[in-house]
């Protein structure tokens, strides 16, 4: 496990936190995710290649993954 970073834009509020934590952590594997709103990074452990799941899913929630 290691940990990964990305942003993703469009969250301002509590249920934008908890809808792309949830997603997150739909993705098998995916441990500690941790969502900062100020900032719009996501935070998380997680086995190499397991990336693109993560994004997809937080996508699926409706929220943009910053390249």
């Amino acid at each position: 496990m290691q940990e990964k970073k990305m942003t993703v834009k469009g969250m301002s509020c509590e249920h934008c936190r908890t809808a792309v934590t949830k997603a997150v952590e739909t993705v098998d594997g995916v441990e500690n995710v941790t969502v900062d709103l100020a900032t719009g990074k996501v935070t998380y452990s997680a086995a190499d290649g397991q990336e693109a799941k993560v994004r997809e899913s937080v996508e699926q929630a409706g929220y943009e993954v910053a390249e």
